[in-house]
């Protein structure tokens, strides 16, 4: 079978964790006989160098083209500039916007050879294995007004948070549908205690509740299960939440395993087990960001990175078989005390390409 696939790997450690994904699909489609073409092109900070915007029309054309988006990272400090009209977010942005990438899936699982490199207690980490829903097309990040001016001498800056009903209903039915396939229980986070959008976010994810009468809805305030988070990770299995709550707890989430260079996400345009054939490519990218700190050192872990492209084959390929033997044999590399150095409480680590290579030589 033959996949098409928009490669952005972008700033940072960007390009030299992508490649490893590369080099896994290669094995898979050795093994398998699948056929993977890609359409690399330039996000974030090398596009504004390069053609002095974060995501050039053509790019963005290539990716609306494909079947799925292999995304890398944006930014670093060459561009940190606060009041710079352009910024290397901006092409992450204008993405989840122009594919309608409403629905962002992050997992948060603790792999057990892996607790002691947590900073949470062992006994705290039993059984983790939860994922975050954030919804990621609206609120505070695309609310107009959004702007920065000066009055009377004085700096004011606005932003505004804005939700229509359609955009939670169909977020928090991916809740659902998620929390059905798993363990039935899906946590909604808000703040309808002080804000008018999370009450009419609780009151949306009540009536799409009437659909899923097997999934226990629980509500939770957003401050509330950032604590939970923390001192009871192993209750939750399914969470969803609004945009900027999620950004937030999510990452909060991401260090509880030990490392973010282990947990992979996806960006979804459609609600997952309903078919739509106008539906845009789904996204996937790690979550750690562009880590310039240690760009070019060769020591990332690419494993986030691998583990997304694991996802791309299951949900945009329905490559299930495929996806799985990726995460077997990552789960076997990690039980077998192989760690590259965000792991590694010593000397003893793999470099970026070495991990990427014992993966590849367990697939193939």
């Amino acid at each position: 079978m033959k996949f098409k696939i928009a490669l952005l790997p972008g700033d940072g450690i960007g390009p030299e964790v992508t490649n490893e994904s590369l080099k896994i699909l290669d094995a898979i489609s050795k093994k398998f006989g699948h056929e993977f073409e890609f359409e690399s092109q330039d996000v974030g900070g090398i596009s504004i160098d390069k053609h002095g915007t974060a995501i050039t029309e053509e790019a963005l054309s290539k990716c609306i083209e494909s079947q799925a988006v292999l995304f890398g990272s944006v930014g670093g400090p060459k561009w940190d500039d606060p009041n710079s009209d352009v910024r290397p977010e901006d092409g992450i942005l204008k993405l989840r916007k122009e594919l309608d990438l409403f629905a962002n899936i992050r997992p948060a699982k603790v792999y057990p050879a892996l607790s002691g490199s947590s900073p949470l207690k062992k006994e705290i980490l039993e059984n983790v294995d939860f994922i975050i829903i954030r919804e990621l097309t609206s609120g505070l990040y695309f609310g107009e007004p959004k702007k920065r001016w000066i009055e009377d001498g004085k700096r004011y800056a606005v932003d505004t948070l804005t939700y229509d009903e359609d955009e939670v209903r169909r977020v928090v039915k991916v809740g659902f549908e998620m929390a059905q396939k798993r363990n039935k229980k899906l946590h909604s986070l808000d703040k309808m205690n002080v804000m008018a959008s999370s009450r009419l976010w609780r009151e949306v994810a009540d009536e799409v509740s009437k659909e899923y009468p097997d999934v226990e809805l629980i509500h939770m305030l957003a401050d509330n299960a950032a604590m939970q988070i923390i001192t009871n990770p192993s209750d939750f299995d399914v969470l969803v939440t609004e945009n900027t709550f999620g950004d937030i707890l999510s990452d909060e989430a991401a260090v509880i395993g030990g490392s973010m260079g282990m947990l992979p996400s996806a960006s979804l345009s459609s609600i997952p087990g309903q078919i739509d054939s106008d539906a845009k490519p789904a996204l996937y990218e790690p979550i750690h960001g562009s880590a310039p700190d240690i760009a070019g050192e060769g020591i990332a872990n690419p494993i986030a990175s691998i583990l997304s492209t694991s996802m791309m084959l299951k949900w945009s390929f329905g490559l299930d078989e495929e996806a799985e033997l990726i995460e077997n044999s990552v789960n076997a590399l990690i039980n077998n005390g192989v760690r590259t150095k965000d792991l590694s409480n010593n000397n003893d680590y793999l470099t970026t390409n070495q991990m990427g290579d014992e993966i590849y030589k367990l697939i193939k």
